[in-house]
């Protein structure tokens, strides 16, 4: 029996230490990458194969399609000369937003039982807020709805905003005439007063870099002028005195006292015009038949 024991314990040894590997693994040690923008960014793709010594590695990036990175030894020309690889993992230097996406690291050993491992590493750059576009009207009149936008279609993650009057930040309460969207941009005003008047600014931030603030513009707040006020008040009495006669009409007809009055048929009856007189005879023809003597 403990002969037995002396001759198992080295061959358990030695099975414990052999790889049990069979087919190539690929794994990466950080599959999510997030780095700023102009930073290089690092892609890991770690693999161990069964036998095969000199495994194919290839790179391939998902968007719209699948487009090679490294492919058959070398870059594909959007990557030629601001990218290097180590093994199998994937530098890219000085990345921009268009670099973000899904990567697929593939390993070929075509000597293993299965020949194929893959690996997805995702990369996200981070973009610093740029200067928004602010959309701030020059003037409008006393009572008049306001809506003030604010947009920087660049930062990533998505920025956040604040508006400024006069350079003083806005906080929206339920006292206030105004309400801020943070998320959209948007300073919205339910009745326009006079007060409301002053130089008004966005500013965006995210966190990834100092806030950008666009260029502090210049809301005038008009009162209506008279005439426009009496031809406003004239239009009013106009359409008020219209949507009366409507209505007394549509009364009237349901009660019937708009009925037309029936056309009667005449009773005269026709008399014809009468006969001309006789034509008077020509008096050269007409000859004397006796003498009358006196």
């Amino acid at each position: 029996m403990e002969v037995m024991k002396m001759l198992l314990l080295p061959l358990l040894s030695i099975l414990l230490q052999s790889p049990l590997c069979t087919s190539v693994t690929v794994s990466s040690s950080k599959p999510k990458v997030e780095i700023h923008e102009h930073s290089d960014a690092v892609l890991s793709c770690e693999f161990r194969t069964e036998k095969d010594q000199s495994p194919r590695i290839e790179w391939k990036k998902k968007g719209k399609g699948v487009t090679f990175v490294y492919f058959n030894n070398k870059f594909t020309s959007s990557y030629t000369g601001r990218a290097k690889i180590e093994g199998a993992t994937l530098t890219i230097h000085s990345v921009t937003q268009k670099d973000s996406g899904e990567y697929r690291c593939e390993v070929t050993a075509s000597e293993d039982h299965i020949n194929l491992g893959e690996t997805i590493v995702t990369l996200n750059v981070l973009v610093p807020p740029h200067v928004p576009s602010c959309e701030v009207p020059s003037s409008v009149f006393v009572g008049a709805g306001l809506d003030l936008h604010c947009k920087d279609k660049l930062s990533v993650p998505p920025a956040t905003y604040r508006w400024f009057k006069d350079n003083k930040a806005l906080t929206a309460t339920a006292d206030t005439p105004y309400s801020i969207d943070t998320n959209k941009g948007t300073l919205k005003f339910k009745s326009v007063s006079k007060t409301d008047a002053g130089m008004y600014r966005c500013e965006s931030s995210n966190n990834v870099g100092a806030p950008k603030s666009c260029v502090a513009q210049q809301l005038k707040v008009l009162e209506y002028p008279l005439n426009m006020t009496v031809l406003i008040a004239g239009a009013a009495g106009v359409l008020t005195l219209s949507l009366l006669c409507c209505i007394c009409v549509c009364v009237c007809r349901r009660r019937g006292c708009c009925k037309k009055a029936k056309k009667t048929k005449s009773t005269k009856t026709y008399n014809p015009p009468p006969p001309p007189p006789p034509p008077i005879r020509n008096l050269k023809h007409y000859k004397q038949t006796q003498s009358f003597m006196i």
